[in-house]
């Protein structure tokens, strides 16, 4: 703990660190907590259960391809030019706008919604691709646990802290001057943009890219972009470790990625009351805040893989008690459980393929990184939609999760890190030559 204090005191990490304080605001507040909550009960009432389920797993996976589609190239463009903080400054205000025009959409309008959702998505996970670039750039090899989750843990305190401010928005209204809850809901939305916006200035202001920007323009590097993405592609049959490792974390992060987006959603359809849902979810973040820096810690005394390992172990646990549960106290033991576990499989997941990528081209590895995580979201949420379509039993189609943790956790045991580390660093080698 004493490592993370001291790495704090650098203003770059701070800054850094900063921006998963501003956007975990949108995970936590839209993605996981109210939007599916809105969208079942205001934007689609009057619609069966299972068509807003398999509406919003549809609009889930439509924002995961679009993105799977652009993150190779936009990465491989940053890194031509070093744009990583002009693209995610433009990503994020993609992403703020689209939150706050949730506060505008009227009542049964779940189309416009789901269009902010959309875009909100978008916004959102196209500048995590170049966020999580920028870990090389403002710290040492050797500290990238650490600092990975110092990112990780003030995103789960940042996200709770506004979370539970809306959560008392929604369930008191009144102590605001607000005379109803679906008022407080849409002001949440407009607040969870406000967020996002205000902290994300101190990274855009203060952070400094590595590697100098070439003179060719954007054009250019636009071209030299598509060059440098095919020799990647190339490049990826020769690094072993990282292509297991991306293998990997793609069937394990659907997997995560999954249970945070459709948990609400889940407990309505089991029949579980909306407050109650909630109040998991504050759990979940609060839990989450310190077990992040105790899993930095682990990471730096027993391997990243080691830990991720451990982490994922807990979720096949936690994954397989949900489909039977019945009761709210199961559902915040469960949370607790997801809470221990979640930011430290997030956070070593990014330190530990940081390791593994050339230093020269961290944006492009990245997209790639970042494309499998989202192209596993694609299936994850399709998954819970044509499920519950097809049986109506919504705790058939969280069985299914834990068969995605087991083959991501058999992959990732056979990933070699030691290996892959060298090999990155003679890749970057024989670029520079």
């Amino acid at each position: 703990m004493r490592l993370s204090t001291g790495l704090l005191r650098d203003p770059q990490v701070r800054a850094w660190a900063l921006y998963d304080f501003a956007n975990s605001a949108f995970a936590t507040t839209v993605m996981a907590g109210f939007f599916p909550l809105f969208f079942k009960q205001y934007w689609s009432s009057g619609v069966d259960a299972s068509v807003s389920t398999s509406r919003l797993g549809i609009a889930s996976a439509a924002a995961s391809t679009l993105i799977l589609v652009l993150a190779p190239l936009l990465g491989a463009l940053a890194d031509a030019g070093s744009y990583r903080k002009c693209f995610l400054g433009l990503f994020a205000l993609l992403g703020v706008v689209a939150t706050a025009s949730l506060y505008f959409i009227a009542q049964g309008q779940w189309l416009w919604a789901l269009i902010g959702l959309v875009l909100g998505l978008i916004g959102f996970s196209g500048a995590n691709i170049f966020y999580d670039s920028l870990l090389p750039s403002i710290t040492k090899t050797e500290h990238f646990d650490s600092v990975s989750a110092i990112g990780f843990s003030l995103g789960y305190l940042g996200g709770g802290l506004l979370f539970a401010v809306d959560v008392l928005l929604l369930l008191r209204p009144h102590w605001f001057g607000i005379t109803d809850a679906a008022t407080a809901v849409r002001l949440a939305f407009l607040s969870v943009a406000i967020w996002w916006l205000v902290f994300s200035l101190p990274l855009l202001r203060q952070v400094r890219e590595t590697g100098n920007r070439q003179a060719i323009g954007l054009p250019g590097a636009g071209k030299l972009a598509w060059q440098r993405l095919r020799g990647t592609f190339s490049e990826l049959r020769k690094l072993k470790a990282v292509t297991t490792f991306l293998i990997a974390y793609w069937l394990y992060i659907d997997a995560v990625d999954t249970i945070v987006r459709m948990a609400i959603d889940y407990g309505l359809s089991i029949g579980l009351q909306s407050n109650g849902l909630i109040l998991a979810l504050l759990i979940t973040q609060f839990v989450s805040f310190p077990a992040a820096l105790v899993f930095g810690v682990l990471g730096k005394r027993i391997g990243p893989k080691a830990g991720i390992l451990i982490g994922l172990s807990v979720y096949v646990a936690a994954s397989a008690w949900a489909a039977f549960i019945q009761h709210s106290w199961e559902f915040y033991a469960l949370a607790a459980a997801i809470g221990l576990v979640q930011g430290g499989v997030q956070s070593l997941s990014r330190s530990l393929f940081a390791r593994l990528v050339p230093a020269d081209r961290p944006a492009e590895y990245f997209g790639f990184y970042n494309m499998l995580g989202k192209f596993a979201a694609i299936f994850g949420p399709l998954l819970i939609a044509v499920t519950a379509s097809l049986t109506t039993n919504p705790r058939i189609a969280m069985s299914s999760i834990v068969l995605l943790l087991l083959a991501g956790m058999l992959l990732l045991w056979r990933v070699n890190t030691e290996q892959g580390a060298r090999q990155a660093l003679m890749s970057a080698a024989d670029s520079r030559v």
